[in-house]
């Protein structure tokens, strides 16, 4: 077998190359430059930047004075590591003389970043990446398995070892990936060159801090190929527009439906292109479907507050909705953060015994944040501090911060897979229109994230009746009637699924809890067409959420049709007959057109508001 990677390369021509090297220099010297200037002006303001802003080197003192207390356990995982190594060695060997021989260790399922058959065929190469996965597997069990450490620095030393092994994987050098070797063998060298302009260009555009581009962000435009649903704003303020899609069907449902969707995104991940989009899928079943489009908040809107948020967005939204359609009946559903909000504002209204809203549904939506997954690593006194201090100098939290914290619970595949193809391989990043969403990231209003970020992820204050006050009214989500839906993934590394589950035992109204396949993002964008993923469900809610799922049914393809009958169920018994074949807009009223009521119409969707990004 050759063990040697491909060398049928070319020479590079050396005008170009000059030229390129010309290019990079210029490139070079303009962002040294800009950093110096940067760290100067940066050395000039506020004091010298904390060295540990993330608070880790504490949790991992503690780590390893707790591992060196127990030499005998440390001594013990060494043996175990050598022994596998002496299986590795073996089965090498036994390959290199033409044997048979059964891998020690293999990557995770879904692991791709050893999917080149290089990998496999290659002795070299295999022996480098078993070698990789069992020190790594090693290292974050040994971590894992140290004894005494508080939660929370446990949860830190586990992540942040995490990430130190994905950086190390082999897949992440020249001299140890053999895609690389052979793309350079075979370019001679022109990869690697086209990888400097790409990361130079990256530098560029991140004003001095690397930017990786995940995706060509040229190939889209809002409203053009990307949140392409016909609709127009009718209702803008401060924080949000309001979006009212225009109707597919002659007939609609009474009950409009508004969609809140998380502020910490933008809204078109319900909207990305007709044959997922949510949003035209809700459409085309019959209801008039408004949406929020949330501001990308700047220093003038540094003092908006939760209550603000509640009160321009939701509620505002839900008056100009009856001036829109005459409806004073709503169906709402909340998305993430969104969904956080929605309760909140549900409780609010019961208090004030508005009963507007008659049914909500929540897209994995956590309201009892004391198992907040992996955010919580990013999540205690010191890094909150932290976190105001930057707010304070500009009065929002800059989006990309809230993006690297997203993409760093999923390195492999939203930073790594990126380096390797964009600076190694030197490849221009693939069209896709979610990770252009993914980068179209937005800023946090400073009052309004602080708020959040210490009453819910900090204190959990949100599910003690009384705990969080919004414009001068305690909430108690133990007020909520209204009928809920429950949506969550069971992948969710944003709000985990077994988290989010604890809203069945907070709200007392009735509660239909359904589990999707796949994650935080593809378990809710999964429209019926694709037959992918799958859901679960169960009618009795038992308080351990594994117990639900142990006893729950399994069924093929999409959630969204599930949703679409329990929300014809809620229409005041407007329920189709037994056996019945519900139709696509079989509902009861004239379909609504935007400016059709008494509010006209502001723009085209979708909107001015969306358009605004962080970078501008």
């Amino acid at each position: 077998m050759n063990d040697q990677p491909a060398t049928n390369g070319k020479m590079p021509d050396g005008e170009e190359l000059s030229r390129s090297m010309a290019e990079i220099a210029e490139t070079s010297q303009k962002l040294v430059s800009e950093f110096l200037s940067q760290q100067a002006q940066n050395g000039a303001g506020s004091g010298p930047a904390s060295p540990d802003p993330m608070n880790i080197s504490n949790a991992f003192m503690e780590m390893t004075s707790r591992m060196m207390a127990d030499p005998a356990k440390m001594m013990e995982a060494n043996m175990a590591l050598w022994q596998d190594y002496a299986k590795l060695w073996q089965s090498t060997a036994t390959r290199m003389m033409g044997g048979e021989a059964e891998p020690v260790a293999e990557p995770e399922p879904g692991d791709r970043r050893f999917k080149d058959q290089s990998w496999n065929e290659n002795n070299v190469f295999d022996y480098i990446k078993q070698s990789y996965l069992l020190t790594s597997r090693w290292m974050q069990s040994t971590v894992g398995d140290v004894e005494g450490l508080d939660d929370k620095d446990a949860q830190k030393v586990d992540f942040y070892t995490r990430q130190f092994v994905e950086a190390l994987s082999p897949t992440n050098f020249v001299m140890t990936n053999p895609q690389v070797l052979k793309a350079t063998a075979e370019s001679g060298g022109e990869n690697l060159l086209n990888g400097l302009k790409n990361l130079l260009q990256d530098m560029d555009e991140g004003k001095g801090r690397l930017k990786i581009r995940m995706t060509d962000e040229d190939a889209f435009e809002i409203g053009v190929n990307v949140a392409t649903t016909p609709g127009k704003v009718v209702f803008q303020n401060d924080l949000m527009q309001l979006i009212q899609f225009e109707p597919t069907t002659k007939k609609v449902r009474q009950r409009p439906l508004l969609i809140m969707p998380p502020w910490i995104n933008k809204y078109y991940i319900l909207d990305l292109r007709k044959e997922n989009s949510f949003i035209k899928w809700a459409v085309d079943q019959g209801n008039t479907v408004f949406v929020i489009s949330w501001a990308n908040p700047d220093e003038k809107l540094a003092d908006k507050t939760f209550d603000d948020y509640m009160l321009e967005g939701p509620l505002a939204a839900f008056d100009a909705i009856e001036q829109a359609t005459g409806e004073k009946d709503i169906n709402a559903v909340g998305y993430c953060i969104g969904g956080t909000l929605l309760a909140c504002t549900l409780a609010y209204m019961a208090a004030k015994k508005d009963d507007r809203v008659k049914s909500a549904t929540y897209f994995t939506t956590m309201v009892d944040f004391a198992d907040a997954g992996e955010l919580g690593v990013f999540i205690d006194e010191e890094q909150i501090a932290s976190l105001e201090a930057k707010m304070a100098e500009k009065g929002y939290l800059e989006g990309t911060h809230m993006a690297n914290t997203f993409n760093m619970m999923r390195g492999n595949d939203l930073i790594w897979s990126f380096v390797v193809n964009n600076y190694l391989l030197g490849k221009e990043p693939f069209p896709f229109d979610l990770l252009y969403w993914n980068s179209d990231a937005t800023r946090m209003a400073a009052a309004m994230h602080s708020f959040y970020l210490r009453k819910m992820y900090l204190e959990n204050k949100l599910i003690e009746p009384g705990g969080i006050t919004l414009d001068g009214v305690p909430l108690d989500l133990g007020l909520i009637k209204v009928p809920s839906y429950v949506i969550s993934t069971q992948e969710d590394h944003i709000a985990p699924w077994k988290s989010t589950y604890a809203a069945t035992g907070l709200y007392s109204g009735p509660v239909r809890f359904v589990l999707s396949g796949s994650g935080h993002i593809a378990g809710v964008v999964n429209p019926p067409a694709a037959k992918k993923y799958g859901y679960w469900t169960n009618a009795k809610h038992p308080k351990n959420p594994e117990t639900w799922l142990d006893d729950a049914q399994q069924h093929e393809g999409s959630w969204w049709p599930d949703w679409d009958k329990w929300i014809e169920g809620q229409d005041d018994g407007k329920k189709a007959k037994k056996g019945a074949k519900k139709a696509a807009g079989n509902s009861d009223v004239p379909a609504r057109k935007p400016g059709d009521g008494k509010l006209k119409v502001l723009e085209d969707a979708p909107g001015s508001y969306v358009k605004v990004r962080s970078d501008d």
